[in-house]
């Protein structure tokens, strides 16, 4: 199994790290990608890439809840750090936009994902896109600037079929993480087995643990339940949707 979405880097890890990483072992999963929030997360991303070679992959992006006054000065780290030959990043991402928090800065949301969108375009790799309470506005700065470059994952979806729809006509794919375990997660009417080709596994750990921990601190180890959950939802076998949703990473990602 691929986590295709977890922030195992984050200090909710720091006293167990070595344990949840063996845990998820354990439990199949062969890859973790590690979208990046801002700054202050870059230092504790990259440390543990190297230390977990060829088990985590980083990427790089500016979270939008982090996007800021200064969010141009973030934004041109990021950059240097795309431009570094010493870094090899799989994504750009966690961004997109957030209008659950704090709306405020709306405007300068938006420019920060369009920013990224460029960059994602530029260096070839796919964008890793949060979209709390925006997935309209997200699907839309996408088809604004669509090419043969662009794709990559609506993270955390839970939008409707209509949104979903529309992100696969982009060429873009889901991904599925506890939501779908959530007995009013409403994934149980969107999802349908001819999504199967477009859907992804992810955790988004330590949050949105899935049932029966849902609450708790989420870790990669408990991607199975999701997987077990979803292959529910889609009238299909575990076996079945663990390779389609392989399929998919691998062609994301290209590892």
């Amino acid at each position: 199994m691929t986590d295709t979405h977890a922030h195992i880097y984050l200090p909710e890890f720091d006293l167990d790290r070595n344990d949840i990483i063996l845990r998820a072992k354990e439990t199949g999963v062969t890859k973790i990608f590690l979208p990046n929030i801002d700054r202050d997360s870059i230092t504790s991303m990259l440390q543990l890439c190297a230390k977990e070679i060829n088990f985590c992959y980083p990427m790089m992006g500016l979270h939008p809840c982090s996007v800021k006054e200064n969010y141009a000065e973030e934004l041109e780290l990021i950059t240097q750090y795309l431009r570094d030959s010493r870094y090899k990043f799989y994504g750009i991402g966690e961004c997109g936009l957030d209008y659950f928090w704090d709306i405020s800065l709306i405007k300068e949301q938006k420019i920060a994902f369009e920013f990224q969108i460029e960059l994602a375009k530029k260096y070839k790799l796919p964008i890793i896109i949060h979209s709390r309470n925006a997935v309209d506005d997200c699907i839309e700065l996408i088809a604004k600037h669509k090419d043969e470059n662009l794709n990559g994952i609506f993270h955390c979806f839970s939008g409707t079929t209509e949104q979903l729809e529309k992100i696969i006509a982009l060429g873009f794919y889901a991904g599925i993480g506890g939501v779908a375990t959530f007995k009013n997660g409403g994934l149980d009417t969107v999802l349908k087995k001819e999504h199967i080709s477009y859907l992804v596994l992810e955790t988004d750990s330590p949050y949105l643990a899935p049932v029966p921990f849902r609450g708790k601190r989420n870790e990669p180890a408990y991607l199975k339940y999701v997987l077990k959950r979803l292959s529910e939802i889609l009238n299909t076998s575990e076996q079945e949707l663990l390779e389609a949703t392989e399929s998919n990473a691998t062609r994301i990602f290209k590892v």
